[in-house]
């Protein structure tokens, strides 16, 4: 567990970099058993055709470099990808718009993932205060972060009952707990998913400085939960 998320770690501090790319950030959360879509690294055109027909049509492909974190505002995010003839346009087009963008980026590859079911967004956030050690933040996605500030936070580790807390504090619990006759999220995925995240700092304490999970999607109740995008940027 530790060891598969630190060698991860050590390779990207060994190229001089402190920040992971998503696929990077995904393997380290992954080791700790955290759930991310199937998903794969194509270095070539062949390796993205093929990844595709194995994850099955459609599919969503995300360029990935060090130099470009902010990937939908580098248009390098192209999703519902239908057949092999697209995925070929949409390599070339990926490739052209990173360019662009940052000419000096270095590419690692394009992740080739499945076309997710949308759920109930969630984020989940981790800071570094210099007193107090890391804090463990949690609130729902899009305009409730964004505008409302509706976050709780706590500082790691945190215990099953923190957690539940962590989640029953944010006003727009309700929306969670299933308002006006909408399904219930899944609680306790979300319960789990804090705890494993929890775990996984307090482990590499020495190494990661902030971390973004962002969006999860979270779906009905006994159905699970999701992670669609990941940042983890590490002490220097």
């Amino acid at each position: 567990m530790k060891e598969e998320a630190l060698k991860v770690i050590e390779e990207v501090l060994k190229s001089g970099r402190t920040s992971l790319v998503e696929y990077e950030a995904k393997q380290v959360l992954k080791a700790y058993g955290l759930p991310v879509p199937e998903e794969k690294l194509a270095k070539t055109l062949d390796e993205a055709l093929k990844y595709a027909e194995e994850i099955g049509y459609p599919v969503a492909m995300k360029l990935m470099s060090p130099q470009i974190l902010h990937k939908s505002d580098a248009k390098v995010v192209l999703l519902n990808i239908k057949t092999p003839e697209e995925l070929k346009e949409k390599w070339e087009l990926i490739h052209e718009n990173a360019r662009k963008y940052r000419p000096d980026a270095e590419i690692l590859g394009v992740l080739v993932a499945p076309m997710l079911k949308v759920g109930r967004e969630i984020i989940i956030g981790v800071t570094e205060d210099p007193q107090f050690g890391h804090a463990l933040m949690f609130g729902l996605g899009g305009i409730f972060v964004e505008v409302l500030k509706d976050v709780t936070f706590r500082i790691v580790p945190i215990t099953e009952r923190d957690a539940r807390k962590m989640i029953r504090d944010i006003k727009s619990y309700p929306i969670l707990a299933g308002a006006r006759g909408e399904e219930p999220a899944d609680i306790d995925a979300i319960v789990n998913l804090l705890l494993k995240v929890s775990e996984l700092v307090n482990d590499l304490d020495d190494y990661i400085k902030e971390m973004d999970l962002n969006p999860v999607f979270v779906y009905e109740k006994g159905k699970g939960a999701v992670v669609v995008d990941a940042r983890i940027i590490l002490k220097g």
